[in-house]
């Protein structure tokens, strides 16, 4: 019999898994969705959750037709990704669709974090972010027209990291800052959730060197989304 942690279910298969796996060597097989299903008698999309939690912690790795495993140790402090890159790490196919792509002239605000003069062009690229076809984030994203001319031109790109890259501006630092928050009429109707369910409001700034490449505010549907964080003790010189 499941026994709840504060009322939830995944909650309690989760920390079940993660004792389970606890003194596991890497490599060796996560119990099975089905196999916990029947254990614990709950719906597959609890179990699934779940494990979700345990991959975005780096505890755990889907792999494609193989099934879920413990993972390396991780060796990385706050490795800097983009969604795509982010969602395959956790075994999920990326899939964006455009919402709007244009340029803009800058507001105050938005020239201010781009490091630019109010009016100046600017590329705004929102996207509805998709993994496994299950909406995860509504992004909205400003790029420096400067650094980017042509851009847009011949369509978006699959991945906006990887077009950075290719122009030599894949960002090597960012910020990030995270809000809990409701999601407005317009987000629940993208996220497909109901108005007012819980959001993560993660806000960037990234640059390359000493150019500000991107500044954009996603909205995660939290009950599909945990967020992930490494830190690490700073070594000093004694």
């Amino acid at each position: 019999m499941l026994t709840h942690v504060g009322g939830l279910k995944h909650v309690a298969v989760r920390e079940y898994v993660r004792e389970l796996i606890m003194d596991a060597e890497p490599g060796a097989p996560a119990p099975s969705e089905r196999e916990l299903v029947q254990r614990f008698g709950v719906a597959r999309m609890t179990v699934r959750q779940a494990i979700d939690a345990l991959v975005a912690e780096g505890l755990l790795q889907r792999i494609p037709g193989k099934g879920t495993f413990v993972t390396q140790p991780r060796s990385r402090v706050g490795a800097l990704v983009g969604f795509s890159e982010e969602m395959r790490a956790r075994g999920w196919l990326p899939e964006s669709q455009t919402l709007l792509a244009r340029i803009e002239r800058a507001g105050p605000g938005i020239a201010r974090v781009l490091n630019l003069t109010e009016g100046d062009p600017v590329i705004h690229w929102k996207r509805l972010r998709r993994a496994d076809g299950t909406p995860i984030c509504v992004e909205d994203a400003y790029l420096a027209e400067v650094l980017l001319p042509g851009f847009l031109q011949g369509g978006t790109p699959t991945s906006l990291y990887e077009a950075l890259r290719s122009r030599g501006l894949r960002p090597t630092w960012a910020e990030d800052s995270i809000q809990a928050d409701l999601a407005s009429r317009e987000e629940a109707d993208l996220l497909d959730v109901s108005a007012g369910s819980a959001v993560l409001r993660v806000a960037r700034r990234a640059t390359c060197g000493d150019k500000i490449v991107e500044v954009s505010r996603s909205t995660y549907r939290a009950d599909r989304y945990t967020l992930w964080v490494q830190f690490a003790t700073e070594q000093r010189d004694r």
